[in-house]
């Protein structure tokens, strides 16, 4: 599993051919800065609504028909924030993002160098850095997607026994479409999660992982009467 079909259909993605050369999923990360620096350098321009006191950035975001940047909200572009797309309150757009259609950012939520296919959404407390979230994922509260090893080495894929070389050091996620995240999920960088899979709250979580399972973690709670 390290095609874009094997995650995502994109049929319906209005910034598809953002995928038309690549070889392996998350080459679509390496050329993200190109396209969109192609796309936004005509200038920012805005057809949906930003509200006073929300920050967009005044040369280089898209903002899309029908989309809504809410006060207290910041784009930094450069950006594509796409049709009906919301960015709630507190919400912070770094640099390279992508935000579908219909997809929602929310408060204390952070996006940096990602892609998110149509409907997705990071509504409270998350972080999502060098990923592509694919259509219709939901991540928990609190979900981090971790970009970088400690160590700054180049993060690799190991599928099906087969080693893969990214070539980046910055690698956040490949998310396919409907995958589910509980709260306070930390997902490591170059970790990949098949579509329809359903991931417990509180997990650890790398690796490669297939379509449509739970990824469950047990914990074992024991309680005790408070002696006066």
């Amino acid at each position: 599993m390290i095609k874009v079909e094997d995650y995502f259909n994109i049929s319906n993605f209005e910034y598809n051919e953002i995928f038309d050369r690549v070889e392996f999923v998350w080459d679509a990360l390496k050329i993200l800065k190109e396209y969109i620096d192609d796309k936004v350098k005509a200038g920012t321009y805005i057809k949906g609504r930003v509200m006073d006191g929300a920050y967009v950035s005044s040369d280089n975001v898209i903002v899309e028909e029908g989309a809504f940047v809410e006060y207290g909200a910041m784009v930094k572009g450069p950006a594509i924030i796409g049709r009906n797309a919301v960015i709630r309150h507190g919400a912070y757009i770094r640099e390279y993002c992508i935000v579908g259609e219909e997809c929602v950012v929310g408060h204390a939520s952070e996006l940096k160098g990602s892609i998110m296919l149509s409907g997705s959404q990071a509504p409270h407390f998350s972080y999502v850095g060098d990923t592509i979230l694919g259509n219709h994922v939901n991540l928990g509260a609190g979900t981090k997607i971790s970009n970088l090893k400690n160590d700054r080495s180049e993060i690799t894929v190991d599928s099906n026994g087969v080693k893969y070389n990214t070539g980046l050091k910055k690698f956040g996620a490949i998310v396919g479409d409907y995958v589910q995240t509980g709260c306070n999920c930390v997902v490591n960088p170059g970790t990949l999660i098949g579509p329809g899979s359903m991931v417990y709250p509180n997990i650890f979580l790398r690796g490669v992982h297939p379509s449509n399972i739970i990824i469950k973690l047990r914990q074992t709670h024991e309680i005790e009467v408070i002696k006066s």
